[in-house]
């Protein structure tokens, strides 16, 4: 009887705990997201005489938001475990991150690890052709660094035995952690977006030496940023995880490896080896964790270093305090229009 109502009480708070992050939640957004297009529509004339400082506002509040994001996971004790290179000197330079996709937790994973490391912003035949449009349009003219691609095109669990049956008639590597990789929307980034290709690849030192001499700034991606996340237990984590809260406390474990785009082919076959590889090598990186609970020490070390990814609980309640704040200012501004008007 004991252990009967001792069940019942934790299911009476996870219950209660659920509903105020969700009424909390539902109030941030209905806050912050209206008061950023407003934000956004009024400095419209700054856009007109100073486009680069507009997106450089723009990009600083886009951050915000993904900070609150970051905060739903953050206090309900959903924290993020990173191996691997060290990637945040690199936030301030153009890089392609390519992901394993897992569930609509990735997602916000990314945006939890993306709050240290600058204000990059994420981004088949007639969609590719959109994608090229669109990277030529905004890109380069709001200063964006990095662009987050997820390749394999969907959810383990749904591409999964579709990629292992493609695997199979085409004598490629069976994977079960990961699904093979869609090349179309990499090539499209990195044809758009890479530094002038010499010899089937993107850039070389000679180039950007030469760019640097004439005085010229380097521009296009320097870096393809691979990222690799695992879940404890194998349990994918989804956004109502996220929002609600009740799964007890875990650690999302990220791990990342840096190419410099010099590297990267961008002909259609080569660049399809060499993304394959890439989730060949997820893979394994994977089946270790999954194995050991820790990702493999780079080569020629003997043991993998891993850096809790924190966050700034003062940074948190003051974007916090200005959503609400900015939320409350918006809403006496236009109920005193309706007021005059009507």
């Amino acid at each position: 009887m004991a252990q009967l109502l001792e069940g019942a009480r934790n299911l009476g708070w996870v219950l209660l705990n659920s509903f105020l992050r969700f009424i909390f939640v539902f109030i941030n957004n209905c806050v912050a997201i209206p008061s950023y297009c407003l934000y956004c529509i009024l400095l419209q004339p700054l856009r007109v005489m100073d486009s680069r400082t507009f997106w450089l506002i723009e990009g600083i509040m886009f951050k915000w938001m993904l900070a609150m994001v970051s905060q739903w996971g953050w206090v309900a004790g959903y924290t993020v475990m990173e191996w691997g290179d060290d990637v945040r000197p690199l936030s301030e330079e153009e890089a392609m991150v390519i992901v394993n996709h897992q569930a609509t937790g990735d997602v916000c994973t990314l945006m939890m690890c993306l709050q240290d490391k600058g204000t990059g912003k994420a981004y088949r035949d007639k969609q590719l052709i959109y994608l090229k449009d669109h990277l030529d349009r905004y890109y380069h003219s709001r200063d964006r660094k990095w662009i987050v691609l997820f390749p394999e095109g969907g959810f383990l669990r749904k591409r999964r035995e579709t990629s292992q049956a493609f695997a199979k008639k085409n004598s490629l590597p069976h994977l079960t952690h990961v699904t093979l990789p869609r090349l179309g929307a990499t090539q499209v980034i990195l044809k758009t977006l890479g530094p002038q290709q010499e010899n089937g690849c993107l850039g070389t030192e000679a180039s950007t030496v030469h760019r640097s001499q004439s005085g010229s700034k380097p521009k296009g991606l320097q870096w393809v940023v691979d990222v690799t996340i695992a879940y404890s237990k194998a349990r994918p984590m989804d956004i109502q995880t996220w929002i609600f809260g009740y799964r007890p406390p875990t650690v999302t474990h990220v791990h990342y490896r840096v190419y410099p785009i010099k590297e990267v082919p961008v002909e259609t076959k080569p660049l399809t080896d060499w993304l394959y590889q890439r989730f060949v090598e997820k893979e394994d990186l994977l089946a270790h964790f999954y194995e050991t609970g820790a990702f493999p020490p780079p080569k020629g070390q003997k043991e993998a270093v891993s850096r809790a990814m924190t966050l700034d609980p003062v940074q948190l309640c003051f974007i916090q305090f200005l959503a609400f704040a900015s939320g409350y200012l918006w809403y006496s501004v236009l109920q005193y229009f309706y007021c005059r008007l009507f």
